[in-house]
This record gives structure tokens, C-alpha cells and sequence, in this order.
């Protein structure tokens, strides 16, 4: 299984100091959390793409650029691209150039989009969201796999036997479907036989275990290897020294992020009391010792038999320093150890998982 790190690239206020980091600054530690995550052994990095004043990054492509040429051997990605309001062409060619200057690390991660804030900026009707998330889905999986392409659809102006360059060094530009709770998204994903990555992030695993199942049973429906429907999992998460340290170091900072959810998206405010049980081991966040994550990461995989696991950390203005700590031993102290357990492991990673399973577990 691969592990990770991914951000959203949120610039808000830190609930401990008011301070509020400048847009400069943070993207600058963005790139170094990147360059750290790959010193210490982690698989991949990804980074979100949001078109408001309080996020600091919305061309994820740009950010990975300069990532790519100070790091060796992670994988970069979006996490995700915002596929309705953007060219697939464009998109694929920045993403294609990542490829090239990081030789052949490069992926994409698209999705719907959680905010709709791109689509007038780059003149798309909100009321097409899902009309243009498809046709445009279909479109980049036609210039990944065509150099020379031929293609019509209704949102965009047609290609004719025209090619597209530059072509990435990897035979096959990786790309993945990012989701969140919806079936539908899931099902898509699978008939289509892209990898998808989940968004674990609140609720129960039964209710998570029922997207991954449709997104695998579609897949399978659709005559595609099931060995071949990779899932990746991810989850709010922060790794440090001991359980007790948890509550000063990253309770502050989770709660001001889940309290802008809570207002802009209707999620339920978060105290300290709900996130001690969101912590535990049928929750959905990660956040403890070495040892409490690694457990429940490795519990997480025997529900899901997911291929990826990616933690977001920087939440609600978390001071860069501790990130940078929550990475090094996310990479030095918990990856290796679940990558030793799943290796020492004999079953089947890609089977279907019944929800009556599940729902003993939560």
C-alpha cells in the first residue's frame, strides 16, 4: 500500500495566535513539507486546487512543478484538479510537463469540485456540474491514452485528428477520481476502471464501505479486472510523540477547520468530547501516536483493502513547524511499520468487503 500526505492549501487564521500567514509564505512551506515528505520515504504528495482568497494554491500543477525539482522519488498530484471548469487539454498538458520535469512521477486527481467558485471564473454553467464533469472525464482519458485524438462533445470545441503535446514520460499519465459520498461519482469511476480516491473525512465506515463497494461492483460489472480497481483512502490525520500531546498540538487547529465546515457545509461543530470518539478506532480521523495511527490505519485496511492511504494535516492554520514534525514521523515511524505488517499479509487486498462485515466494526 502507498501512504501519503495531501493538502487542500487553506490560509486561515491560527485559532492559538492570530496569526495569519502571508500567500508567499505559504506556499513556500507547502513546497517544503513536499521536499520533506520525500526525504523520508513517504509515496506520494497532493494538493488541492480552490479558487478562493483563502486558499493559496489554485493551479496545483504550478505548485508540483517546483516540487518536482526538489524531490527524488515521491509521486505528485492534484488532489484534486476541479475538472468541470477546466480544458482537459490544458490540463492534461500541465500535468504531462509535471511528468517530465519530476520523470515520470507525475498523476492526476479530478474531481467534481466541493465549491463552485471556478466555474463562472472560467465562464462554465454551475447547472451543466455534472454534464461537463462527464464529458470532460471522458475526454481526458482519450488524450491520456491518444497522442492524436479525434472527439466531439457538447461543452467544448471539437478535436479533429489533432495532436497533443507533450506527450509524459509515463506510457499512461495516471489519472484517478476523487469522491467524496456519493455512489454515483463511485460507480462512474468504476465503470470507467480509474482508480478512485475517497475522502474519508466524517461519518461511518459502513457508509464510506458502501461507496468503495459500488465503485468496485461497477467496475467488475463493467468487465474490468477487479485486481485493477485501486482505492485510495484518506483522512483527517496527525501523527505525534505521544497520545496525550494530540489534544494541545492538533485538537485547536481541526476544530477551526471542522467550525468553517460546519458553517459553509453544514458539518457538525467538533468539542473535545466528539473528538475523542472521532479518534477512536471506528472513527474517522487519525490522530495519535505512532502506535495508535498505525493501528487504525491497518484497521482501516482490513475493512477497505484499499491500495493508498493519504493523510491531510495542515487543518485550521497549523503552525508550519508542526506539520513538518507530523511528516517526518508519519514517514520515519508509522509508514514502515504498515507497510511491514500488509507485506507480511497473504490475503486478497482487491476482493469486495460485505457490509454486514462492516457494520460489526462501527
Amino acid at each position: 500500500m502507498e501512504i501519503g500526505v495531501y493538502t487542500l492549501a487553506r490560509v486561515t487564521p491560527d485559532p492559538v495566535t492570530g496569526r495569519v500567514q502571508s500567500m508567499g509564505a505559504h506556499v513556500r512551506d507547502l513546497i517544503e513539507e513536499i521536499e520533506l515528505a520525500d526525504q523520508v520515504g513517504l509515496d506520494v504528495y497532493g494538493v488541492g486546487e480552490n479558487h478562493r482568497p483563502d486558499f493559496s494554491v489554485a493551479a496545483p500543477a504550478v505548485v508540483l512543478a517546483a516540487a518536482a525539482s526538489r524531490t527524488k522519488r515521491i509521486r505528485l498530484t492534484s488532489s484534486v484538479s476541479v475538472l468541470g471548469s477546466a480544458d482537459p487539454v490544458r490540463l492534461f498538458q500541465d500535468f504531462a510537463t509535471v511528468d517530465l520535469i519530476s520523470d515520470g512521477r507525475a498523476e492526476i486527481m479530478v474531481g467534481r469540485g466541493a465549491s463552485t467558485e471556478s466555474f463562472p471564473l472560467f465562464g462554465c454553467d454551475v447547472d451543466d456540474y455534472d454534464d461537463l464533469f462527464a464529458e470532460k472525464l471522458e475526454l481526458l482519458l482519450r488524450l491520456r491514452d491518444q497522442e492524436v485524438v479525434t472527439w466531439a462533445g457538447r461543452h467544448r470545441a471539437p478535436l479533429v485528428g489533432q495532436g497533443v503535446y507533450p506527450r509524459p514520460v509515463q506510457a499512461s499519465l495516471p489519472v484517478w477520481v476523487g469522491v467524496f459520498a456519493n455512489p454515483n461519482s463511485a460507480e462512474r469511476a468504476g465503470r470507467l476502471g480509474v482508480p478512485m480516491a475517497l475522502a474519508f473525512l466524517a461519518g461511518t465506515y459502513e457508509r464510506s464501505l458502501s461507496v468503495v463497494n459500488a465503485y468496485r461492483e461497477a467496475g467488475t460489472l463493467a468487465g474490468h479486472d477487479p485486481a485493477t480497481l485501486a482505492v485510495s483512502l484518506s483522512n483527517h490525520g496527525y501523527v505525534s510523540e505521544t497520545s496525550q500531546a494530540v489534544a494541545s498540538e492538533f485538537f485547536p487547529y481541526y476544530a477551526s477547520a471542522m467550525d468553517a465546515l460546519a458553517i459553509e457545509r453544514g458539518f457538525p461543530r467538533v468539542d473535545r468530547k466528539r473528538f475523542r470518539a472521532m479518534r477512536e478506532l471506528e472513527g474517522p480521523v487519525i490522530a495519535g501516536s505512532p502506535d495508535e495511527v498505525i493501528e487504525k490505519i491497518l484497521f482501516q485496511h482490513e475493512i477497505f483493502g484499499n491500495q493508498r492511504f493519504t493523510m491531510l494535516i495542515s487543518v485550521g492554520g497549523m503552525p508550519h513547524r508542526s506539520v513538518l514534525r507530523s511528516i517526518e514521523l508519519f514517514g520515519t515511524e508509522v509508514a514502515p511499520v504498515v507497510r511491514a505488517e500488509l507485506a507480511s499479509r497473504t490475503s486478497d487486498v482487491s476482493r469486495p468487503f460485505a457490509m454486514d462485515a462492516a457494520a460489526d466494526l462501527v
